[in-house]
C-alpha cells in the first residue's frame, strides 16, 4: 500500500489567499484547494493597512475545512506570504496595531532621506537589497522621522507570516527568507544590518534570532481547530517568502536557469550560492535574497500584473465588468508595438486611476496616444515583457553565466499572451509552470523537513513528475519589432521616462 502524505499550505497573496492541501505520495505531489479568500486593503485615517485580523479568521477557516476533510490525516501546517510588511509586538507579545500596506504613502521620500544618513553604496554593501521605497527599512525610517509611538511601545518585530506563525503555535520566529527582504539584515554576517538601522535611528532591540527555512517550529495550539482531533500537528517555516517558496518549485534540472515568479510582482532571477554585491549589481539595482539550503535569490522586483489589475478595477468603476481573460483577448487583438512604458516607474506604484496615468504617460513622453482598452493592455504586457529581457541581460552580466531557459512560475504563468511576448522580447525558451509554485513550494519544504523528502534536487524532481509545462518558443518573424521596442525601452530607463523617439 502506498504511503501518503497530506500537508496545508496557507498562501498568502497580495489579491487573495489560500488553503491548499498537498498530497505526496508514488513520487508526485497532488494540490486540492479548500479555501480560496480575498485580501483587501483597508483604508484607515492614518493610511493603508491590511485587515490581518480577518486574515486570521480566513486562515483558520481554512484549517478547519481541511480537518474536515481529511480527518486526522494531515502532518504539517506551513504559511507564506509577500515580503517587507512587518507587525509590532508589545512587551507582552500582543500585536500593537494593525500593519501597514507596503503600497501606503508614508514612505515617499524616504530614499532620499536615508541616503542623508548613509551612503546609498554603504547600505548596499550591509544589505545588499535592492533600493525601494516599500522595503522594511524604509517604513520604519518613516515611523522614526513622524516620531511614531510604537517605536517606544513595541518589543519585537516580525513579518507577515511570522505573525501567523506565532498565533498558530506560540514561538516568535524571525523566518531566514523573510528577513532578507527587509533591507535590515546583512547576507554576510547572515545577521540583522545593525550599523544601518543605527545610523538610521531605528530601534535595534525589535530584531530577533533568525530561523532557517524548513525548521519545525511547534504544534498547532490547541484553541485554534479543535475539530482537527490531532492537535500535535506540526508547525511549519517552508520559505516563508512566497517566492522562496515559488523558487522551490522551479521544475529546473540544470544549474544555470532564470525564473520569474509572475503575479502582481513579477520577480526575475537566477539562483546563486553567495549574495552578489559587485557595483554592477548596485548600479543595476538588483537584490540579493536569501533561499532554501544556503542558496541565494540574486534577483530584481518588476511591477507586474498590478498594472492589470488597477487598470480593471477602474474600468469596474465605471461599470465595466470585464474579466481578465477578455483584456488578454481584447490586448491580442490589438496593434502591436505601439508604445513602452516602464512598469517601474514611480507614478504606476500606488493605487489609482491607473488608464489615465498610463495614457498620460505615453502622452508625455512623445509617444501615441493610446485609444482602446485592449491597446493600453497590450502595450502593459509588451512592456512588462520588455522590462525582463532587460532584467535577464543583466543577470547574465553579473553572472557570467548564460541562461538560454526561463521558467516561469506562479499565478501569471496562466497569462498566455504574456508568457508568448516574455519568449519573444527574450528570444528565449520559456517553461511555464506550475500555476500553483508557492503552494507547492512550501509543502515540499514542509516534506522536507519531516523527514520524506530529502534534498532540494528531490523537490524538483516531484515537481516534473507531478505537473505538465507549457512550452513557448519565440516567433522569429517579430524579432526585429521586438528589438526596436527594446531600444525605445532602454531609452526611457536611461533617461528616467524622457522618452525620444526613434528615427529611421
Amino acid at each position: 500500500m502506498t504511503i501518503k502524505h497530506n500537508y496545508l499550505a496557507i498562501d498568502l497573496g497580495a489579491e487573495s489567499g489560500r488553503a491548499i492541501v498537498g498530497t505526496l505520495g508514488d513520487g508526485k505531489l497532488s494540490l486540492t484547494e479548500l479555501h480560496r479568500f480575498i485580501n483587501t486593503p483597508v483604508m484607515m485615517p492614518d493610511g493603508l493597512h491590511w485587515d490581518v485580523q480577518r486574515l486570521w479568521g480566513e486562515i483558520k477557516s481554512g484549517i478547519s475545512a481541511t480537518a474536515l476533510k481529511f480527518d486526522g490525516t494531515l502532518e504539517g501546517i506551513g504559511v507564506d506570504s509577500w515580503g517587507v510588511d512587518f507587525a509590532l509586538l508589545d512587551k507582552k507579545d500582543a500585536l500593537l496595531s494593525t500593519p501597514f500596506h507596503y503600497r501606503d504613502n508614508r514612505t515617499d521620500g524616504m530614499l532620499d532621506e536615508a541616503f542623508r544618513r548613509m551612503p546609498r553604496e554603504t547600505i548596499f554593501e550591509q544589505t545588499g537589497v535592492q533600493f525601494m521605497q516599500i522595503n522594511t527599512l524604509y517604513q520604519l525610517l518613516a515611523m522614526v522621522i513622524g516620531q511614531s509611538p510604537l517605536l517606544n511601545e513595541a518589543h519585537r518585530l516580525i513579518s507577515i507570516p511570522d505573525l501567523f506563525n506565532y498565533w498558530l503555535c506560540g514561538q516568535i520566529t524571525n523566518e531566514f527568507t523573510e528577513a532578507t527582504t527587509t533591507q535590515c539584515f546583512d547576507p554576510i554576517k547572515r545577521d540583522w544590518a545593525f550599523p544601518v538601522l543605527e545610523a538610521l535611528g531605528i530601534p535595534t532591540h525589535l530584531f530577533g534570532p533568525v530561523t532557517q527555512p524548513g525548521t519545525i517550529l511547534g504544534s498547532l495550539l490547541r484553541n485554534i481547530a479543535p475539530e482537527t482531533g490531532k492537535i500535535s500537528i506540526p508547525v511549519i517555516a517552508p520559505a516563508c517568502h512566497d517566492t522562496g517558496s515559488a523558487v522551490v518549485a522551479v521544475p529546473a534540472e540544470v544549474e544555470d536557469f532564470a525564473w520569474i515568479s509572475s503575479g502582481t510582482w513579477s520577480i526575475i532571477g537566477t539562483e546563486v550560492k553567495k549574495p552578489g554585491l559587485s557595483p554592477a549589481t548596485l548600479s543595476y539595482n538588483f537584490t540579493n535574497e536569501g533561499g532554501v539550503f544556503n542558496t541565494w535569490r540574486l534577483s530584481k522586483n518588476v511591477v507586474g500584473l498590478w498594472l492589470v489589475q488597477e487598470c480593471r478595477r477602474a474600468w469596474q468603476r465605471g461599470d465595466e465588468n470585464l474579466s481578465y481573460d477578455m483584456l488578454t483577448n481584447l490586448a491580442s487583438e490589438s496593434r502591436p508595438f505601439l508604445a513602452v512604458i516602464d512598469p517601474d516607474d514611480p507614478k504606476f506604484l500606488h493605487s489609482g486611476n491607473m488608464p489615465e496615468r498610463i495614457c498620460q504617460y505615453c502622452e508625455s513622453t512623445g509617444q501615441p496616444v493610446l485609444g482602446s482598452r485592449g491597446e493600453i493592455i497590450r502595450v502593459i504586457l509588451e512592456s512588462i515583457a520588455l522590462k525582463y529581457r532587460w532584467v535577464i541581460d543583466r543577470l547574465e552580466t553579473i553572472t557570467r553565466n548564460q541562461l538560454s531557459e526561463i521558467y516561469i512560475v506562479g499565478g501569471g504563468s496562466k497569462n498566455q499572451l504574456l508568457n508568448q511576448f516574455t519568449a519573444d522580447a527574450t528570444n528565449r525558451t520559456c517553461i511555464a509552470g506550475p500555476v500553483e509554485a508557492t503552494a507547492a513550494g512550501n509543502i515540499l519544504m514542509q516534506s522536507i523537513a519531516l523527514g520524506h523528502l530529502g534534498s532540494l534536487a528531490d523537490a524538483r524532481a516531484v515537481v516534473r513528475r507531478s505537473f505538465e509545462p507549457k512550452i513557448y518558443t519565440p516567433d522569429r518573424s517579430t524579432r526585429l519589432s521586438w528589438d526596436a521596442s527594446y531600444s525605445k525601452m532602454e531609452k526611457v530607463i536611461n533617461k528616467g521616462g524622457s522618452y525620444l523617439p526613434l528615427t529611421g
